[in-house]
């Protein structure tokens, strides 16, 4: 759930500022420094306090009077960390990098599967169930932030040579790998008991989500396709939402809204993967977008075709109303302009073009919900 991962990207300068606090002394030991998660970098202070923050950069020096941070490099875009998690203790910030709070993009991607499917099993006429709904969105930042955890847990190592994760909390050594297992441990167990207040809960579906959500970091050692996993696990939601409202599976309606989202994951994420296309060459790391290089728009062209077509077949199964079909058209639309748009050479263009996504599931969303309203 690397979109998990999700939530979300740019490229790290190598201003000297960095070199000496990877090698500053009082950096080794986490949650003891002070400096560690401080207000800002400034090349004027003494102490050299930083702030770092997961998936952050680092910007180059500014003039005297003039102490807006700039970007080194064009078409880099500055990650900045939230205020809510500036607001947070200092001990708790590494775990909340950990989860992505500050980039709940990965959160909206894994929720809209949830919500599609469980507003899709609303009765016709009928609004969905409101007590469901709430219960996957409460549930969802836990099961991303465990996501991400186990994820940073697996490839501590591989993010060490990343530019875009290297000042992740596990790759810097801000958080242990034992306590991210903890942390993830936590995180699941909670889930759990959110999920357990669902009217027809499953264990089979929640271990094989846990199942998923496990063992997809290892896939880009293994695979060209570690998207192609992704779309099982972060779609799983849809196997859920379904099942908590009816209590069973409608394969004709459910298995062409997971294969939508499906496709629809492979293409963000292939998109989201040609940041770190040079890096993940040198670390020895696979994704679709090394797969596909050139041809990368012609085949994530036929997955969003893909992805459209069976929204549309999902629709026309469950009988839904004219409204679903005008929603579908926008989200089409977003979605063709994500692919023609992108500029696959720029991470920050890259990174725009996935943060985008949650309005192509925004929209898919809404007309599924006046669609089952109007139907």
């Amino acid at each position: 759930m690397a979109s998990l991962s999700v939530s979300h990207a740019s490229l790290f300068s190598t201003h000297p500022t960095t070199r000496m606090l990877k090698h500053h002394p009082t950096l080794t030991t986490p949650f003891t420094n002070p400096f560690l998660f401080s207000r800002k970098i400034s090349s004027y202070s003494s102490s050299y306090k930083t702030r770092v923050a997961c998936m952050s950069t680092t910007t180059s020096p500014v003039e005297k009077g003039n102490r807006k941070p700039i970007n080194v490099q064009p078409n880099v875009e500055v990650d900045r960390v939230s205020q809510l998690v500036d607001c947070l203790p200092e001990g708790i910030q590494p775990y909340a990098k950990l989860a992505r709070v500050e980039k709940p993009i990965g959160t909206w991607l894994l929720l809209f599967p949830f919500a599609w499917s469980a507003t899709l099993a609303a009765s016709a006429g009928s609004l969905p169930d409101f007590k469901t709904l709430a219960v996957f969105a409460c549930a969802a930042p836990l099961l991303r932030g465990a996501a991400c955890t186990i994820n940073d847990f697996l490839d501590r190592d591989f993010d060490k040579m990343v530019e875009r994760t290297k000042l992740r909390p596990m790759a810097s050594g801000a958080v242990t790998p034992f306590q991210g297992l903890c942390f993830f441990a936590f995180q699941m167990l909670l889930s759990h008991g959110i999920l357990g207040q669902l009217a027809n809960n499953s264990l089979m579906y929640e271990a094989l989500f846990l199942f998923l959500i496990c063992t997809y970091p290892l896939m880009k050692r293994m695979t060209y396709w570690p998207q192609a996993y992704l779309g099982l696990t972060i779609n799983w939601g849809i196997l859920l939402g379904w099942h908590a409202i009816k209590g069973s599976l409608q394969p004709s309606i459910v298995l062409p809204l997971f294969l939508s989202g499906y496709c629809w994951t492979i293409v963000y994420d292939t998109i989201y993967a040609h940041q770190d296309k040079e890096d993940d060459v040198k670390a020895g790391i696979k994704s679709t977008a090394l797969k596909f290089g050139e041809s990368t728009k012609e085949w994530i062209t036929g997955f969003a075709t893909a992805c459209i077509g069976s929204f549309a077949l999902t629709g026309y199964n469950a009988a839904l109303g004219w409204p679903f079909y005008a929603f579908l058209a926008a989200a089409a639309a977003q979605l063709a302009w994500q692919i023609g748009t992108a500029d696959l050479s720029s991470p920050a263009d890259c990174n725009r073009k996935f943060v985008s996504n949650k309005w192509f599931g925004a929209l898919i969303f809404s007309g599924i919900l006046l669609g089952r309203v109007f139907s």
